[in-house]
């Protein structure tokens, strides 16, 4: 084969490679998502900046880790319920998304919280009021209370008490008014509670691995 042609396939041959590859994740890996959901995610994403400044509404952990993209199951809480889906439709839903892993000192927990995760809260309803105290769910609080339930000695996330106002200001986002206007429950101004971009900054992960950058997140 002449020589030149080999200069020309060798590079598209890496190229065309580097593209198949499947990037490595595992069971209990957290992503982070920002979804540009409109006003309820500007409202999450105003209150508390992610890692590296970026803007995150979203958040689910793997509970099977497949050979492809349509075969790797994530778990979530959105819509009604806890639910699963494929990182395929994930991702299809917002590729702005980072990974976050526990470091290897946590990783025992894993396991027992996935078990917990995959049987007790799959199925449970979406928790619409944000209260940790009730059996419903919302997407950091399926992953807290997997973690918890598997050592109560660890304290992974945080709690702090939620605000539901615009920065700087001591009254809410018009659209937190009209949602629990309509969910004729007072805004939980104060109570304890975790959100994604918090979620992502605490120091038990790592960031393994970014798809595209969320808005805000910085080099």
């Amino acid at each position: 084969m002449n020589r030149y042609i080999l200069l020309i396939l060798i590079p598209c041959f890496i190229i065309i490679n580097q593209s198949c590859t499947q990037q490595s994740f595992e069971v209990g890996d957290i992503f982070f998502q920002d979804l540009d959901c409109g006003p309820p995610c500007e409202a999450i994403e105003a209150v508390t900046s992610g890692y590296q400044g970026a803007q995150l509404s979203h958040c689910a952990i793997i509970t099977h880790v497949g050979s492809s993209q349509h075969d790797t199951i994530l778990t979530e809480a959105i819509g009604a319920t806890v639910t699963e889906i494929t990182l395929h439709d994930f991702l299809n839903r917002s590729n702005k998304v980072f990974v976050g892993r526990l470091k290897e000192e946590y990783q025992y927990m894993i396991p027992d919280a996935i078990t917990h995760i995959q049987t007790n809260l799959k199925g449970k309803p979406y928790d619409y009021i944000f209260d940790l105290t009730d059996d419903t769910y919302y997407c950091s609080e399926i992953i807290y209370e997997g973690l918890k339930t598997a050592d109560d000695t660890q304290e992974l996330f945080a709690l702090n008490p939620m605000t539901f106002n615009a920065p700087g200001t001591d009254s809410p986002f018009i659209h937190w008014v009209d949602y629990y206007e309509e969910l004729g429950h007072p805004i939980p101004e104060g109570e304890l509670g975790l959100n994604p971009g918090g979620m992502s900054q605490s120091p038990a992960i790592a960031i393994v691995y970014v798809y595209e950058k969320p808005t805000g997140m910085k080099e």
